[in-house]
């Protein structure tokens, strides 16, 4: 494998940075990131990509009544007005008595901040139930578009399921036209509609079960009328790009 190939390296630089490069793929390229400065760069490039993705998002803040609402459910509002008030009751003491009676039961202060502790704890742990990430499926194969200027347009990632495409700002995008992915078989024989790509964002597609069946030269990107071809057939290729198995 030609691990200096433009299209493989960029392809296996946004894996890596993803995170779904795994096992001994990902322990080869930290140690190409570290021997080469081409790869270094893409690397770097994919990370300051993504992290703008992230930095778009608009920050949400909670609304005023999630603690209440919590503590509803948790019933820690039926412990506080429930609780009574708890009084020290001294004993009859004698003149001769030096002893100072304490109180027989906890303070009220103490029983509200030990349910306050229990509450606070079990919102800790749904929380981090919640947080917890939801399983991933493995990716098997990526592919990379790019334009003849070696622009990435999209970033292609293929599992057992499905084939999840992102677009990215280097695609300028016609609004009166559509993209549509094919696969190209190796046979020679006529290409295969996958489906139309984003314009921009991402999409993800259904994977064909001819996919598992053939053996398939490159992925091919088309230009088409809205909608997609329609005739079922490429009307113009624009890019190819080739699979590369993980």
């Amino acid at each position: 494998m030609n691990y200096l190939n433009p299209d493989l390296y960029n392809a296996l630089a946004a894996q890596y940075v993803l995170g779904t490069l795994r096992g001994p793929a990902r322990r080869r390229f930290s140690k190409l990131i570290m021997q080469n400065s081409e790869i270094s760069e893409a690397v770097n490039r994919w990370e300051l990509y993504l992290n703008s993705l992230g930095e778009q998002l608009p920050d949400v803040a909670p609304d005023a009544n999630v603690w209440r609402k919590i503590e509803d459910r948790l019933g820690f509002s039926q412990i506080q007005k429930a609780s009574p008030k708890i009084e020290a009751t001294p004993e009859p003491t004698t003149k001769s008595s030096r002893v100072v009676p304490l109180p027989t039961k906890k303070p009220r202060l103490w029983q509200g901040l030990t349910a306050l502790a229990s509450a606070a704890a079990v919102v800790l742990a749904v929380l981090l139930v919640q947080m917890q990430p939801a399983p991933v499926s493995e990716v098997k194969q990526i592919a990379v578009i790019n334009n003849q200027q070696t622009d990435l347009l999209w970033s292609i990632e293929i599992t057992d399921q499905e084939i999840a495409v992102r677009a990215t700002k280097a695609l300028q995008a016609k609004a009166d036209a559509d993209y549509e992915l094919w696969i190209v078989p190796e046979d020679g024989s006529a290409p295969v509609s996958i489906g139309l790509l984003p314009k921009a964002g991402a999409s993800t597609l259904v994977k064909p079960v001819l996919f598992e069946q053939i053996n398939i030269a490159a992925l091919a990107v088309s230009l088409e009328p809205l909608g997609g071809s329609p005739n079922g057939s490429p009307t113009e290729v624009l890019f190819t790009g080739k699979l590369v198995i993980l």
